[in-house]
């Protein structure tokens, strides 16, 4: 004989008590229970209109703002039973609510569902998640920035196909991703601007018919203004799916940067060193030291893109407007969500440790004839060659050069006049790595001037506004 339903939130209906499994497959609480302080703002906030609207006495309102300062009390001192029978967050905190208070506590959903609950309280935590995520940010870019005005001198070669292509500095490429970055905070800040409106009062999906102030409870809860359309304010996942989607082109860009990290830090580079706090070691090799915090960060991109797709296809086939697939919305979403918040804290404690080996970047800019563009702009600013002329004349000495064995500055002046007879000692000037770094003075180049210029001006902009990370 199956119980009678024990469930007094939703039980007037049903008979009976759900299948054991039902109630596995059906309970969130086992990951829900990270709302509970957006549950309980929220609920606050709610409680404040509901009693300024006359909706409910000012007696019973003190008293459930009472009860949940107790509440979250419990939950933040680890005292809270959490109930799988209860479901979820929101029926947890309301069941201990009326424990507490009493009959008060049941008037606290006057004018409200647990959709338009939920939907308050997932917003509020992604909001939550984006502001910690603008000042990690910050904090990431100060670090590369200051990093970047350090070694605004320091040569490095610049790569395209991971072939030596130019030489740079490596405060230079340190800035690319200050940059990136910065794009980053850009896109979270949009989807921040975007979600800023409070869903609370649209009730399950229809409104509803009491005389509830949204405007109140929106600007109580640091929204801009409340929802439109109450279907829409109960079904709209944007506010992921948007941050889900910036988080995973940020992500992107941490892993682009772990990944040279781990190269850089190969034998076969030796660019840079991490200490003990960043590396491992191996079970069975004394020697290794191995990069695994960056490997790591280079991984989480796949959770984090793979949260956004998954999200994704969670909402493509919902007709309007709540639907219990959307329970789903979650769990994905908060793993994302603190894999990238750690990717981001890790990569800034890498660039903080990460120390450069100036001469082995110095000789590996050297190799490859890397200052090989500089002569052909030596040949069209000196001889008056057209490009494509010079390309070609350039081409040949590298040939030259690399048959005997010798670097393009190495190479003597009568071996690059037999290809050119019109050079003339000049040509010297400018085939030297640092003639090359130096001389790339167009705005967004290499040169040191520009990049300790460009460094300082972000440490100033960044130390300006400090985040919250």
């Amino acid at each position: 004989m199956t119980e009678k339903n024990p469930n007094r939130m939703w039980g007037g209906r049903f008979a009976l008590s759900p299948a054991d499994l039902m109630v596995e497959i059906n309970a969130s609480i086992g990951f829900d229970k990270v709302l509970a302080p957006q549950d309980v703002r929220g609920s606050k906030a709610h409680a404040a209109m509901l009693a300024e609207q006359g909706i409910i006495t000012k007696a019973d309102a003190r008293e459930i703002l009472r009860g949940l300062d107790q509440v979250q009390a419990e939950i933040e001192a680890g005292r809270f039973a959490f109930s799988e029978k209860l479901e979820d967050i929101h029926l947890n905190i309301e069941s201990r609510l009326t424990e507490i208070v009493g009959p008060a506590g049941g008037r606290l959903h006057t004018a409200r569902s647990r959709n338009d609950q939920v939907a308050l309280d997932f917003r509020l935590y992604v909001r939550d998640a984006l502001d910690a995520f603008d000042g990690a940010l910050m904090h990431l870019q100060l670090a590369l920035a200051r990093k970047a005005d350090t070694h605004a001198d320091t040569i490095m070669p610049g790569f395209t196909h991971l072939q030596p292509a130019q030489p740079v500095t490596f405060g230079h490429h340190l800035l690319a991703y200050v940059e990136m970055f910065g794009r980053d905070r850009g896109r979270f800040a949009d989807a921040r601007s975007r979600m800023n409106e409070s869903p609370l009062g649209s009730a399950a999906l229809a409104g509803t018919s009491f005389p509830i102030d949204r405007q109140m409870t929106a600007a109580a809860l640091g929204f801009d203004r409340p929802t439109a359309n109450s279907l829409d304010g109960v079904s709209d996942r944007d506010f992921a799916l948007e941050t889900l989607s910036a988080a995973a082109i940020s992500a992107m860009h941490l892993s682009r940067l772990a990944e040279e990290i781990v190269i850089w830090m190969t034998p076969q580079f030796g660019f840079i060193t991490l200490s003990d706090r960043w590396t491992t070691g191996s079970s069975i090799m004394p020697q290794k030291r191995n990069p695994d915090a960056a490997e790591l960060c280079r991984a989480k991109v796949g959770r984090i893109a793979g949260a956004f797709q998954g999200l994704l296809l969670v909402m493509k086939g919902l007709p309007l407007t709540y639907a219990k697939d959307m329970q789903e919305d979650k769990e994905t979403t908060f793993d994302a969500l603190r894999s990238f918040a750690v990717a981001v804290a890790a990569t800034r404690g890498m660039i903080e440790d990460m120390e450069p080996k100036a001469d082995a970047m110095r000789a590996a800019a050297g190799r490859g004839y890397s200052t090989a563009t500089d002569l052909a702009d030596w040949l069209v600013r000196t001889l008056k060659l057209p490009f494509r002329e010079a390309h070609h004349v350039t081409g040949t000495i590298v040939k030259l050069a690399e048959t005997r064995g010798v670097s393009l500055e190495n190479l003597p002046l009568e071996a690059m006049q037999g290809v050119e007879k019109r050079i003339t000692a000049d040509v010297f000037s400018v085939l030297s790595v640092e003639n090359s770094v130096r001389s790339r003075t167009s705005f967004g180049g290499t040169a040191p001037q520009n990049v300790r210029k460009m460094a300082r001006a972000w440490i100033k902009r960044l130390e300006k506004r400090p985040g919250k990370g």
